[in-house]
């Protein structure tokens, strides 16, 4: 007797949900079922949607942050401090920062973080244009690094170290150490040490 499975546009559905981060086999199906059943679900205005924002968003050709043909909010704003730049790996590690108000400064978004077994070499990422930004500079400015602790995130971070010491630029990193609200026995041994690394008088 035939197996009995979804028809193929439904697999061809499921197929294409699985390749998107965080979605498994099971969760894809059942965001598939419920696209198809569910009588809240608007598939149309759910496509036009995708459609329309892969073809008005792109990259900002000067930070790297999410930009429309009308431009760029954070390199358009003048109430942002020229003398910080803060790099940052990916264009949603700026939306944390700005929803924490507390950095008014410029980003610079890489694009990703060095890690040779996914084959990304500096190369592949937004540092030529870094370089330029802190050289066109009309003065010495902050870059600070707000780049991940992992090994690819402290690589990249000692990469652009050596490649910007001496340049136009003053080079700081964001502190690491205990989240807030968090206790001493749920905190692995780098995170203690880079608590105890980053302490400042009170």
């Amino acid at each position: 007797m035939k197996r009995v499975d979804f028809p193929e546009p439904v697999k061809a559905l499921i197929g294409e949900l699985k390749r998107l981060p965080g979605v498994g086999p099971r969760s894809a199906e059942r965001i598939a079922v419920w696209l198809l059943q569910s009588p809240k679900a608007n598939s149309a205005p759910l496509a036009e949607s995708l459609l329309a924002a892969r073809e008005a968003v792109r990259p900002c050709p000067v930070c790297g942050f999410f930009a429309t043909a009308e431009g760029c909010d954070v390199c358009e704003d003048p109430t942002r401090d020229d003398r910080i730049l803060c790099v940052v790996e990916q264009a949603t590690d700026v939306l944390p920062l700005e929803r924490s108000g507390a950095f008014r400064g410029r980003y610079h978004c890489m694009g990703g973080k060095l890690s040779p077994l996914d084959r990304v070499s500096p190369e592949d990422l937004r540092i030529p244009s870094l370089v330029r930004r802190i050289e066109a500079a009309p003065e010495e400015i902050e870059v600070i690094l707000a780049l991940g602790s992992d090994v690819e995130g402290e690589a990249t971070a000692n990469y652009l170290v050596d490649l910007l010491r001496g340049r136009n630029c003053k080079l700081t990193r964001i502190a690491q150490g205990l989240p807030a609200g968090g206790g001493l026995e749920h905190a692995d041994e780098l995170t203690l040490m880079r608590a105890m690394q980053g302490r400042r008088s009170v």
